[in-house]
Order: structure tokens, then C-alpha cells, then sequence
């Protein structure tokens, strides 16, 4: 479950090029496109910088459909004052990236705005305090714990590990007990989910050094409005 440095590096550049993604959707999405339509031509996009394949089928859920865990990308229209919840990864010299971000267009209700923040907290509780020795459900408990506080759970675990496939061994969940060790790399990608309302996720392929977690994703994780 540990990387090699010329793994490590083979998961910043992947990770860098999602990073180019994600500023070039959020530049190309407007109302009246579609779903679908905004997973193509994320996807076009990332080929066209060279990546090999998708590491997953990209998830783009707007308005209510952001409230799925895993949508597909749909035939609905995106609206004027709507939320989307993009999970995105591509294959990229033989390893995988992994990232979502949930963006606004218009503007945001306060409620959204509430748990988006209550979200971008728990993430950064648990980037700031996992450290090496860990046990994986420690760490879970991290990114998870603020929202217990609120009253709110999410149905998955907080993270995965991630390499040639991006779903690896490691898992991060109140269930595993695998010590966490220098050099791993895995996501950190705790969520809101309100049923038939919205969905919020933020999500960053991180790497375990002895100094504690360094992302390897850049991406802007502020509240984006469109």
C-alpha cells in the first residue's frame, strides 16, 4: 500500500493535470447545458492533455441529482441558481486521479453555503490531524466527526487508496483497522447528502508523509459561484 517516489510523482502529475480540469469546467459550464454534456466535454478535454482512459465514469449531479452519492450524468438541463457535484479521475501514465468539488451556478442558498462549509471543515480536520500510526478508522473518525456533531452521517467510507486503480487495499472506514504508514496515498472525501435536496462532497488525493498529510491536488476548494 506504499508508493515508490517514482509512484508518488507519477500521482502528482496526475493529479496536477485534474487540477487543469477542473479550472477549464468551471470556465465552460453555463445554464442550458446538460449533464452529459458537461462530463463530455470534461472528458474531451482531459484526453486532449493526454490522459490514457477514465480511472471511473465521471459523475456530474446537478440540482437534486447532486443528493446521489454516484449519479450518472443525466439529460437534465442545468438551471440558474443550481448545484453540481463533479467526481472526476482519469488514467494518466498508468495511475489514477480522484477528485470531486461541488460548485455553484448563480449563487447559493445560506443553507448551502452552511454545509458546504461544515464539509470543507471536516476535510480539512482530517488533512490537518491523520497522522502516521494511525489506524484507518481513526482517521475516518476525523473526517467524519464534525458532521456526527451535526447530526449527519455519510454512507461511505471516508477515503480510499488509490494507484494504477483507483480504488486500492486501503480503505478508510470506522470498520479497518490498517495502520496508517509513510508514503501512502490515499483520498480524503467526506460528504453531505440531503435526500431529494442537495448533495455537497470535496474530495483531494492526499499523501501520508512523517510531517503529516501533503495533497497532491491544487484545486480551489473556496465556495465557487459560476
Amino acid at each position: 500500500m506504499r508508493k515508490t517516489k517514482e509512484e508518488i510523482e507519477k500521482l502528482k502529475n496526475a493529479s496536477a493535470l485534474t487540477d487543469k480540469g477542473f479550472a477549464y469546467i468551471c470556465q465552460q459550464i453555463k445554464p442550458g447545458m446538460t449533464e452529459k454534456e458537461i462530463a463530455q466535454k470534461l472528458d474531451a478535454y482531459m484526453f486532449s492533455l493526454g490522459a490514457s482512459g477514465l480511472a471511473f465514469d465521471t459523475i456530474v449531479g446537478s440540482g437534486k441529482n447532486s443528493s446521489q452519492i454516484h449519479s450518472t450524468p443525466s439529460d437534465r438541463v442545468i438551471e440558474e441558481n443550481d448545484i453540481i457535484l463533479l467526481d472526476f479521475g482519469y488514467v494518466i501514465d498508468g495511475y489514477c486521479s480522484d477528485m470531486s468539488r461541488t460548485i455553484f451556478v448563480g449563487s447559493a442558498t445560506q443553507k448551502q453555503r452552511e454545509f458546504y462549509d461544515l464539509v470543507y471543515q471536516t476535510q480539512m480536520n482530517a488533512i490537518n490531524h491523520i497522522k502516521v500510526g494511525m489506524t484507518a478508522k481513526e482517521a475516518d473518525l476525523l473526517g467524519r466527526k464534525p458532521i456526527l456533531d451535526k447530526g449527519l452521517d455519510y454512507a461511505h467510507a471516508l477515503g480510499h487508496g488509490i494507484g494504477t486503480v483507483v480504488h486500492e487495499e486501503l480503505v478508510l472506514s470506522p470498520k479497518r483497522d490498517t495502520v496508517l504508514e509513510k508514503d501512502m496515498v490515499f483520498t480524503i472525501e467526506p460528504g453531505i447528502y440531503l435526500e431529494n435536496e442537495f448533495g455537497i462532497r470535496i474530495e483531494d488525493v492526499v499523501l501520508l508523509t512523517e510531517e503529516g498529510i501533503v495533497p497532491l491536488a491544487n484545486a480551489p476548494k473556496n465556495l465557487i459561484i459560476i
